[in-house]
């Protein structure tokens, strides 16, 4: 006989809270061990009540929920966490997925969904809502995703305006060769090859306003 599934709620609305109990509590297999309001308090529950499925939400004031999934991940928590949540951008998703969540879906996923992804979840494999799903991929396809140093702006924005290499190090009191390595680098992080495709990639992404 397979035991039911024990899940740690994680919300910091009550009402939230009460509607994934009642759904869960309802649905055979299930059993709600407990909930938390934060990503602290989650972590400590986590920890207590030793659940196989965290649903946690990502944005909670007195603590988030990347914070609460990366401390779960370097705690070797067994627990596989399920972000659910209302937010599909690429600055809560990516994040999320980094710190080691196993699943992510958005909370008007149909209810079905949501027992099917924690039994997922549960077994260790991942679920996507199929809008995160299609955001990742073309996130992990796009070259460049990793942002670009303070001083690596500053280059491209010297170089946004027709300066020189040689003019830059002088501007930035750097040596030319310096100047090169950071060309060299976001050209890397934007997945371009030269300095009028950085500039227009830089536009185009809103690096350079």
């Amino acid at each position: 006989m397979t035991h039911d599934i024990s899940v740690l709620i994680v919300d910091d609305h009550p009402v939230v809270r009460d509607g994934l109990r009642g759904m869960f509590e309802s649905a055979p297999g299930f059993r709600v061990l407990g909930e938390a309001a934060n990503g602290v308090e989650a972590v400590e529950r986590a920890a207590a009540l030793d659940p196989d499925v965290v649903l946690m939400d990502l944005r909670m004031p007195g603590g988030g929920g990347v914070d609460a999934i990366a401390a779960l991940t370097r705690r070797g928590a067994r627990a596989k966490v399920l972000v659910v949540t209302t937010y599909d951008t690429d600055t809560d998703t990516l994040p999320a997925i980094e710190a080691g969540a196993t699943g992510y879906l958005l909370k008007d996923a149909p209810r079905e969904e949501l027992f099917t992804a924690v039994r997922a979840a549960a077994e260790g494999r991942t679920v996507l809502s199929p809008a995160v799903a299609s955001r990742l991929v073309s996130a992990v396809r796009a070259p460049g995703n990793e942002p670009l140093s303070a001083r690596e702006r500053e280059v491209l924005a010297l170089v946004a305006r027709g300066t020189s290499n040689r003019e830059i190090a002088r501007e930035l009191f750097i040596s030319e060769a310096t100047v090169k390595t950071h060309l060299t680098h976001l050209y890397a992080k934007l997945g371009v090859n030269d300095r009028a495709a950085a500039v227009a990639t830089a536009y185009q992404r809103g690096i350079l306003g």
